[in-house]
């Protein structure tokens, strides 16, 4: 965890959470993952966002003392970068490279189809955040260094297993839903399944392959 104590930045949010802000935006998966490993008096939960996790505080905890906790561990923690180099499984996400705007993306980025989707399949991804609807999870991965603007028209209505790219994220949409994302393929997997004990396939932490329907 490189993070450095002195530039975190840690907010009140209300009564009973904290914001944190890290110095360097490619800290917080490894905050995420530090966080979720320590055994913090006082502290209920995380929520990570693009940028910052709040953190939810237990009843009649202090934010005070969850503060000079918080900065005690991060001042003891290792300095290597976690969450740049995952470990475990990915979830394996099948992908029929059929999207609408994957043509278009393509000669956005100026490389082939073909390419575009080596590089989507060819890497690990993990899933940041969870937002805009449930189950919905922000994909990164670092290296990617593909990013292409999120459509100026925004979809009424994309499809449930829609693939998408947007703002150096990639994303598979869980519910039919209105979308701007720029849409590359679609999947059969269900993201959101209110059958299974958890409905949400992805949650932040979650690690991810695309592979090529069919391969």
């Amino acid at each position: 965890m490189s993070t450095d104590a002195s530039k975190l930045r840690i907010l009140p949010a209300g009564d009973r959470a904290l914001l944190l802000t890290p110095g360097d935006r490619e800290d917080l998966d490894g905050l995420v993952d530090l966080l979720r490993g320590a055994d913090l008096t006082g502290m209920q939960d995380l929520l990570p966002a693009a940028e910052t996790v709040l953190v939810t505080l237990a009843a009649g905890a202090d934010a005070e003392t969850v503060e000079r906790e918080l900065r005690q561990l991060l001042a003891t923690a290792p300095t290597t970068r976690s969450g740049s180099e995952d470990t475990g499984d990915p979830l394996i996400i099948p992908v029929r490279y059929d999207g609408a705007d994957l043509d278009a993306v393509a000669r956005l980025l100026d490389i082939s189809v073909e390419e575009l989707v080596a590089r989507h399949t060819g890497r690990i991804w993990r899933c940041r955040f969870i937002g805009f609807t449930a189950g919905f999870g922000y994909l990164a991965s670092p290296g990617w260094g593909l990013s292409v603007p999120r459509r100026q028209q925004s979809r009424t209505s994309v499809p449930p297993g829609s693939v998408g790219l947007a703002d150096g994220y990639s994303a598979v949409y869980p519910r039919r839903a209105p979308g701007g994302w720029q849409l590359i393929g679609s999947t059969d997997v269900p993201m959101w399944d209110l059958g299974r004990p958890r409905p949400a396939l992805l949650s932040p932490g979650t690690l991810v392959r695309f592979v090529a329907a069919g391969r």
